[in-house]
């Protein structure tokens, strides 16, 4: 049995792992090793944790939280094995396991990834899957106004269990109840609350962490870099396990209103004026707008129904906004009401974690830093009435989260942003119109976002934009910064050299995961 530390390491533990890594890494083990990387874990882990392709239930395990069928076909780079960790040792055990035989781990807390790196590889690769699923507790301090909430648990998870415990707090992340949290925090986050209070990761006080030496880790252990760095760096530094989370407030009654507006309603003088409006707006108040053949604003505000029609009527009038289109509610009903658009929807809807594989899905995302002019946005909506045309979705920035400094987390995007932009496009079966579509417009896009470099948000993960290319058996530094300094601006070299101390042999990586950038001196 492998002797795991449940802190961090003492001197005899650290020793034994030493003893354990091995001095190169091969990207393809051999099946000897991947055989004896099994027998590690069957010595370490219980066997109803480590689900291989022989069991019955591989697949099911192995979808459970796939969402786009793009990922799951005959040709799809599947996993050796999946385990689901119910503790901290048991994830201790993969990592060191894999160091010893060489097989590299991916891990997956809510398979919100756009990409699917988290639980397949684009290229042939010998990896183990962590799924985190098992490990989704969230527990609310009422006193300190504070939770530690599991990698594995969702957003939706998060929200029930606060608000239930404590109506007058919550957190401000995102939308979609079925994300998890590890994902979701190690991209930053983004969501309604967070011209109000920040990213989640702008509200994360402490974590806990396993590192490429198994070594399980909190904030002071971790050391200022690398607690740094999990916070919006795109994951790849560490599994982490836990997140202790600052909870925010909100009033009894929030305002929730749709707004639909077509062409002939002005939808085009309304996105126009949005742009540099919603940015400035009180802090309290947040307009995001889907953006389709029409315009839909969605608002949460955190006040009344009256506050707010003042408010916009004051502002944006060209809205229209009148108290029949207000819907008052607790914060935690306008969780469920943003997705389900219907007041009677349960609230118990925030803790569904089932997927469905029906429909194709493709992403891509950018930012605004200029205000697209009336006469551009009266060009780009004509694309939305084009053969396989999807949605562009604008989500506000400004607020606290445009008032933290670009370098005080790995998330960039703050001083000067307008908005972000998410593509998407969705299709069935065997379609080419959609994919096409979404291409077709981020290109026309070009131009009109930011640039040097043109900027992308990590957790919509786009591997059009780069990947890694593993020289000598670590991910080559020039690779990474085609996609990276997308991502994460002049926070991508930091990001590598951090990597470069805690996991300079490379072990946690995928296809634009952060390269290890070691100083020579």
């Amino acid at each position: 049995m492998l002797q795991l530390a449940n802190m961090a390491p003492s001197t005899h533990a650290a020793a034994l792992l030493t003893v354990c890594l091995l001095a190169c890494y091969m990207t393809i083990p051999s099946l000897a090793a991947s055989g004896e990387f099994l027998q590690c874990l069957s010595a370490n882990i219980p066997t109803q944790l480590v689900v291989t392709p022989s069991s019955p239930s591989f697949d099911s395990v192995l979808v459970s939280s796939i969402r786009n069928p793009m990922f799951f076909t005959p040709t799809t780079v599947r996993p050796l094995c999946i385990v689901m960790p119910t503790n901290a040792s048991h994830v201790q055990a993969v990592v060191l396991c894999g160091r010893r035989h060489d097989v590299r781990v991916r891990v997956r807390s809510g398979g919100h990834d756009y990409e699917g790196l988290s639980y397949r590889s684009e290229r042939p690769e010998t990896f183990a899957v962590v799924d985190l699923s098992n490990l989704r507790a969230v527990r609310v301090n009422r006193l300190a106004a504070t939770a530690w909430v599991d990698s594995g648990a969702t957003l939706g998870e998060l929200y029930y269990t606060v608000a239930k415990a404590v109506p007058e707090l919550a957190f401000p992340a995102g939308v979609c109840p079925s994300v998890g949290v590890g994902g979701h925090f190690s991209g930053g986050g983004m969501g309604m609350m967070m011209r109000k209070y920040g990213l989640p990761v702008d509200n994360v006080i402490d974590a806990t962490l396993v590192d490429a030496n198994g070594r399980l880790l909190d904030k002071k252990a971790m050391g200022r870099d690398l607690f740094w760095a999990i916070r919006g760096g795109g994951g790849n530094f560490g599994i982490v396990l836990s997140w202790k989370v600052k909870l925010v407030r909100v009033p009894p009654t929030v305002t929730f209103f749709n707004i639909r507006k077509s062409i002939d309603q002005g939808a085009v003088n309304a996105v126009a004026k949005w742009q540099t409006l919603a940015p400035a707006l009180p802090d309290e108040l947040s307009i995001r707008v889907i953006v389709s053949r029409d315009a839909l604003f969605q608002s949460l505000y955190l006040g009344s129904c009256g506050e707010l029609v003042t408010t916009m009527s004051r502002l944006f009038p060209e809205l229209g906004m009148t108290s029949a289109d207000c819907l008052e509610m607790s914060w935690l009903e306008s969780t469920v009401y943003i997705n389900s658009g219907d007041t009677k929807t349960p609230l118990e809807t925030l803790l569904n974690r089932t997927t469905s594989l029906s429909t194709f899905s493709r992403n891509k995302s950018d930012y605004v830093k200029k205000a697209i002019t009336k006469d551009l946005w009266e060009k780009i909506f004509p694309w939305f009435n084009k053969t396989g045309a999807g949605i562009i979705i604008l989500e506000p920035h400004g607020g606290r989260v445009g008032s933290i400094a670009d370098g005080a987390t790995p998330y960039p995007h703050r001083s000067g942003v307008l908005y972000n932009i998410q593509y998407v496009a969705f299709w069935t079966g065997n379609g080419t119109y959609a994919p096409n579509w979404i291409k077709g417009l981020y290109d026309f896009m070009e131009p009109l976002v930011s640039k040097n470099p043109r900027g992308a948000y990590v957790n919509y993960r786009d591997l059009d934009i780069g990947e890694n290319t593993v020289v000598g058996g670590v991910t080559s530094y020039e690779s990474g910064k085609a996609w990276g300094q997308k991502y994460f601006g002049g926070n991508f070299k930091r990001l590598a050299i951090t990597k470069g101390k805690v996991d300079a042999g490379d072990y946690f990586r995928n296809e634009q995961s952060v390269p290890p950038l070691v100083s020579r001196k």
